[in-house]
């Protein structure tokens, strides 16, 4: 006679489901992540040390590509670009997200739409934001036409075809983007605060700059560091900007490793050194981001 306890297999079934039923949803993304993003990294950076060039050649080839790589002229103006443009990108973004959250924290009218303003750039794709800003710039176009049709005949702001300076327009674009989304990660940090420390180094007779700088500011390391990391990678990866603002010219004035990782892989025909600058700017990317990651899990576990 059977013991009336023992579950069905039925049972068993439903209950062996129930506990791989997640699994199983999730068994096919994880094996395209895999596959599709991992895989392919894996796969980039034996092509770096291959001898691809037009096609992928499994040729093991030690470091001569990467030796190609860094006698570039053109990877060399690729990092200077990305030192000016990352330095500038990041600190303008971090003072003026800074600056326009400490002004929208005052409980001004309109809060609402003002935030909404701000942070519409960063809804907007980097192609649309290069494209209107292009023609913005443009000497024949936007700005400089303008202002001389309003009687300021000598005026002048050609930076987009002036080799000095087309890496500054870069600049301008990038930071008009991501300056909001900056602004609103402050002002939910600001929003954080405990108001009552506040109120005490009020009642204390504390200047308004000194809770600034000694109270608020220091608390606000987190959102800091949030930021940066956003930042600098936002910066290290830049192709869709530049391409639509700049196309990388005139000449090489605004080649960015990103740029020059496309050109070398799919229009000059060297895979192997186009490769070799991708893992580079991954291998920069992993050093910022992964430390951080591992200081993030290290805090939540305590």
């Amino acid at each position: 006679m059977k013991n009336s306890s023992n579950p069905k297999p039925a049972d068993k079934a439903i209950a062996w489901l129930q506990t791989q039923l997640p699994k199983l949803v999730l068994a096919p993304s994880f094996s395209i992540i895999l596959l599709f993003v991992y895989g392919f990294i894996i796969w980039t950076v034996y092509l770096s040390f291959s001898a691809s060039r037009m096609l992928p050649n499994y040729e093991w080839v030690g470091t001569e590509q990467w030796e190609r790589l860094w006698n570039t002229l053109t990877w060399q103006t690729a990092l200077d670009n990305l030192l000016i443009f990352g330095v500038l990108y990041i600190v303008l973004c971090l003072a003026i997200g800074l600056l326009l959250a400490i002004l929208l924290d005052q409980k001004i009218r309109l809060e609402g739409g003002l935030r909404t303003l701000y942070l519409y750039p960063m809804a907007l794709s980097f192609i649309v934001t290069g494209t209107a800003w292009k023609w913005f710039l443009n000497p024949g176009l936007g700005l400089e036409r303008t202002m001389q049709e309003w009687g300021f005949e000598s005026f002048e702001f050609n930076w987009l075809i002036d080799p000095d300076m087309a890496i500054y327009t870069v600049v301008i674009a990038g930071v008009w983007q991501a300056s909001g989304f900056v602004m609103a990660m402050f002002l939910a940090g600001l929003r954080g605060i405990d108001n009552e420390i506040l109120h005490a180094a009020q009642i204390d007779g504390a200047p308004t700059w000194k809770i600034y700088t000694r109270i608020i500011i220091p608390q606000l390391g987190p959102v800091f560091m949030s930021a940066l990391i956003v930042l600098v990678h936002l910066a290290i990866k830049s192709f869709d900007l530049v391409i639509a603002l700049t196309g990388g010219g005139p000449g090489n004035a605004t080649a960015l490793p990103a740029t020059f990782m496309y050109s070398y892989s799919f229009t000059r025909n060297q895979i192997g050194v186009g490769a070799s600058s991708a893992v580079f700017m991954l291998i920069t990317v992993a050093a910022i981001i992964v430390p951080y990651l591992y200081s993030e899990l290290k805090g939540s576990k305590k």
